[in-house]
């Protein structure tokens, strides 16, 4: 019999001199872990189900290895004990148990309480016999230790949280976000029924702050948020959980995590999306709500100021490149692909010259390009500013002119793309797309895609080489739109809906509108 027991000072007491086994590499819940109990030098290894953590791990100036989750099978349990080092505990010792069965008569595993996980068991305790309130909570952006300026207030959640507000539902349910610095966010300050607090009050020493914070997780009826969902991992049954992700895309899932128990619902834009959602996220199909995305509709209702907040360039047209990360920065450095061999940090116009030559070309034609980076990637490695008619457009650019991407993507006459789930947004408006695929095998082999033969997924013409970079500007001036048809084919069987009532079903699936 396999039991879980909590990790205290007694337990540590008791097994002194013996090896510690961690079950997932965290470097947040190690630094917990030994600045509380100081046993950096008893951790002999880590498993983790995740084969982009396996290999050697430095913490601390310790080398630790880190190794499949199988590995625990061979461990010598007289003289090595297992702690479990992760937010679900619960299921990951599921996990264990399937998988020891009765390979061993009695065995105690472990788990190790952070902070966080202490502070959430008593508020839950607290709050478990008190019904839940009308309140529809918000958050958005990856998990709080990757987190990147501006990513926590936008995307499905905050489109979705816009037309909330548009249609005044904030007059029926409390409307609360977590965010990074509630003191950001000063312009809803008077609205009625809207509130901001962070979620680094998940661990504040304040306790009016810790029970703001607990008070809305564990009473709010709905629990929508875009990518990060750990933070709501103990909810109670009658609370709804909604992923709304950030996008159907042609990229595969990394790393494989049965979310069936994580969320009771996922929105996606197609059938098509539907079945491929339920395989590489392990969801039943009644878990899956074939709405269309929340921030899809800002694409029908660009907002003519965002050009001259940007100071981007008039021009006869605009072609925006949205090209996908390879290299992270530094913090982020475990989402990496692998680095791209390019002067420009850039594919295919991959010199300065070829910049200089693709820039006269758009002058010409009086079109401006519009290179938008993704939020994680390292700016430091790309090189194309200073251009009369080529922009960069960082992150923090959209932030400090509270532009959302989507809403900036409507006044685009075509986009570039390669593997970003934009180019399928983009659809919707049934303009000109082209995909850089020089690094289509490579990319495939590091990452992978949804769909077996991808080429023929790709809604737009394809790039190869510098050469046809100009033909595609060239067809742009020209209004050309030479894979209009086979975009339209792919519409169709990528997106069920074509309008921007994406917000109005999504609250309509889940029960909050009629």
């Amino acid at each position: 019999m396999i039991i879980l027991r909590r990790l205290t000072q007694k337990n540590i007491n008791a097994f002194s001199g013996k090896e510690i086994c961690c079950v997932e590499r965290s470097t947040a819940y190690l630094t917990e872990f030994c600045d509380r109990y100081d046993v950096l030098n008893n951790i002999s290894s880590i498993v983790d189900m995740n084969q982009r953590n396996l290999g050697k791990f430095v913490f601390r100036d310790k080398e630790i290895q880190v190794f499949d989750f199988s590995y625990l099978l061979q461990i010598d349990y007289a003289n090595t004990i297992i702690v479990i080092m992760s937010d679900y505990y619960k299921e990951t010792f599921e996990k264990i148990s399937i998988m020891f069965d009765e390979k061993v008569p009695e065995m105690s595993v472990f788990y190790f309480a952070n902070q966080e996980t202490e502070y959430e068991n008593f508020y839950r305790e607290k709050y478990v016999a008190i019904p839940l309130k009308n309140i529809v909570l918000f958050r958005s952006g990856p998990h709080a230790s990757s987190y990147v300026k501006g990513m926590d207030f936008a995307d499905n959640a905050r489109a979705l949280f816009e037309y909330a507000l548009q249609i005044g539902l904030n007059h029926q349910y409390e409307l609360v976000w977590f965010v990074k610095n509630p003191a950001e966010f000063e312009q809803y300050r008077d609205m009625e029924n809207v509130s901001f607090l962070s979620f680094d009050w998940s661990v504040s020493d304040n306790q009016e702050e810790r029970d703001a914070y607990y008070h809305a997780l564990c009473l709010a009826r709905y629990i929508f948020f875009t990518d990060a969902y750990g933070f709501a991992r103990n909810c109670r049954s009658d609370q709804i959980r909604v992923q709304l992700w950030h996008g159907c895309g042609f990229k595969t899932r990394v790393n494989f995590v049965r979310c069936e128990e994580r969320y009771e619902y996922t929105t996606v834009i197609s059938d098509l999306y539907a079945d491929i959602h339920a395989d590489i996220y392990g969801l039943r199909k009644d878990q899956i709500l074939v709405t269309g995305y929340a921030k899809q509709d800002w694409l029908f209702h660009p907002n003519e100021e965002d050009i001259k907040k940007l100071r981007i360039p008039d021009a006869g047209k605009y072609i925006f490149w949205l090209p996908t990360f390879r290299s992270t920065e530094h913090k982020l450095e475990q989402l990496n692909e692998y680095d791209l061999k390019s002067e420009t940090g850039l594919p295919i116009v991959n010199t300065k010259e070829k910049m200089e030559c693709l820039n006269a070309l758009l002058e010409e034609k009086n079109i401006v390009l519009i290179v938008k980076l993704h939020p994680f990637q390292d700016r430091d490695k790309i090189c194309c500013e200073n251009y009369s008619n080529i922009c960069l457009i960082e992150n923090e650019d959209l932030v400090a002119e509270d532009i959302p991407i989507n809403r900036l993507l409507g006044h685009a006459d075509a986009l570039i793309s390669d593997y970003s789930s934009a180019a399928v947004d983009f659809m919707l408006l049934n303009r000109p797309i082209a995909f850089m695929l020089e690094d289509l095998e490579k990319y495939g082999q590091s990452r992978g895609f949804v769909f077996k033969n991808i080429r023929d997924w790709l809604p737009g013409k394809e790039i190869f080489l510098f050469g046809d970079i100009y033909t595609f500007i060239e067809e742009i001036a020209n209004g050309c739109d030479t894979t209009g048809d086979k975009r339209w084919v792919l519409r169709n069987k990528m997106h069920k809906y074509c309008d921007d009532n994406n917000c109005q079903r999504i609250l309509e699936a889940v029960g909050i509108l009629s």
